[in-house]
């Protein structure tokens, strides 16, 4: 299949259904993150180490199989790898919604993230639209995933006071097989081409792997997803015990603070575009994380504390992961473009499970205020390092490149 012969409607219906494959597995995983330290608790063996690694551990699988996976696409034809992927998203949600101990929900959740597809639904994403039509495709790709966290913050607390924490496993497991009935719905995609502005070129690794610029913006999201999974390790937990709402009402907290969050941020985001670099933005945003964990592990007992530094860490997160991706393409080679972002991706996920484990220790050692300076000292150690002095200078985070860009 030649992308530059599809039609623009063939083109916007594999989009469409290579993103709902996506929105729906993001959002099976998703669902988990408000309300999983709240039910997990009354499984057999439940210990707060062991709650943060159920959370959590997902990233770790996640951010191992996921570049072997889109490489075995390239092989093999990207939907074997995409079917696989869902088959073992549903066995584990299975595994986990059937357990009574909290090693198989772990167990459950690792197989979760064993279903590493999304850098073969990306490929699969670049094979069916053409050069013109691709930026498009991808923002609908980072729509999805923005879409099914925010959707899964407000029903998972929902969903999960009506049907219990094996419920939305199972839920989890209906929404990966009506993803595989879009994908059966697809068109084949023929001989699979790789494509090095999306996919990892394992040659390339080395190149990307030493740029202290990239260094950065890898460090970056590391710190970010581990300062979300760790304070989700709690914050349903002290949403319970601190505060009137019952956990079925955790949503009326999340839902206004996260959309309050997207509008604040908003203006930083135009204004960054904008700006001759985007440095100081990048640390604007880290300080207010900063300042975010400072305030809820002091002031995490009151309702009106918490939602204020929600606020301020939601607007600093969807920040960061809304331009961190883009300062990456800014500055690196397109031969090396899907190197480098599948690098920053895995460490993405890889921050979700260090995230899920530093949090469930802390917990376990420093009650709630343990964990939010766990999440302090991680912040304050990513800010110290991007306020370092390099010997390379910051100028590429200006748009100005280390390599040509692709026009």
């Amino acid at each position: 299949m030649n992308p530059d012969n599809l039609t623009t409607a063939q083109q916007l219906r594999a989009t469409l259904g290579l993103g709902s494959i996506f929105f729906l597995r993001m959002f099976g995983l998703f669902l988990l993150i408000p309300v999983l330290s709240l039910y997990a608790v009354d499984l057999a063996g439940a210990a707060p180490l062991l709650i943060g690694l159920a959370l959590g551990i997902y990233g770790l699988t996640q951010s191992l199989l996921q570049i072997p996976l889109g490489m075995i696409s390239d092989r093999i034809g990207r939907k074997p790898v995409i079917f696989a992927g869902l088959a073992l998203f549903i066995l584990g949600s299975l595994i986990a919604a059937l357990a009574d101990h909290i090693y198989i929900v772990i167990l459950g959740r690792a197989l979760q993230g064993a279903g590493a597809i999304a850098a073969a639904i990306m490929a699969m994403v670049a094979d069916t639209t053409s050069m013109q039509f691709r930026t498009r495709a991808m923002a609908v790709i980072g729509m999805s995933v923005g879409m099914a966290f925010l959707l899964a913050m407000v029903l998972g607390p929902l969903l999960g006071a009506r049907y219990g924490l094996s419920g939305l496993f199972y839920i989890g497991a209906g929404l990966a097989v009506i993803a595989a009935l879009i994908l059966s719905r697809l068109p084949a995609t023929g001989q699979p081409r790789f494509h090095s502005s999306i996919e990892t070129s394992p040659p390339r690794l080395p190149e990307v792997l030493v740029q202290p610029q990239l260094f950065r913006f890898n460090l970056g999201v590391l710190c970010l997803h581990i300062v979300l999974m760790a304070s989700f390790v709690v914050l349903p937990l002290i949403l319970r015990d601190y505060t009137d709402l019952q956990n079925s009402a955790h949503w009326k907290l999340y839902l206004p603070v996260l959309l309050l969050s997207v509008l604040l941020m908003m203006p930083f985001v135009i204004l960054s575009e904008k700006s001759s670099t985007q440095l100081p933005f990048y640390r604007g945003a880290v300080f207010l994380l900063l300042a975010s964990q400072l305030g809820l592990f002091f002031w995490h007992q009151d309702i009106r504390w918490i939602a204020l530094y929600l606020l301020v860490f939601f607007t600093a997160f969807n920040y960061l992961e809304a331009s961190l991706p883009a300062m990456v393409s800014k500055i690196i080679n397109p031969e090396s473009k899907g190197t480098a972002l599948g690098i920053f991706s895995t460490c993405q996920f890889a921050g979700a499970f260090l995230g899920g484990l530093g949090g469930g220790l802390s917990f376990a050692h420093g009650g709630y205020g343990g964990v939010f300076m766990f999440n302090l000292l991680v912040v304050l150690g990513w800010f110290t390092i991007l306020v370092w002095p390099w010997p390379v200078s910051t100028t590429s985070f200006s748009g100005q490149l280390d390599h040509p860009r692709e026009n």
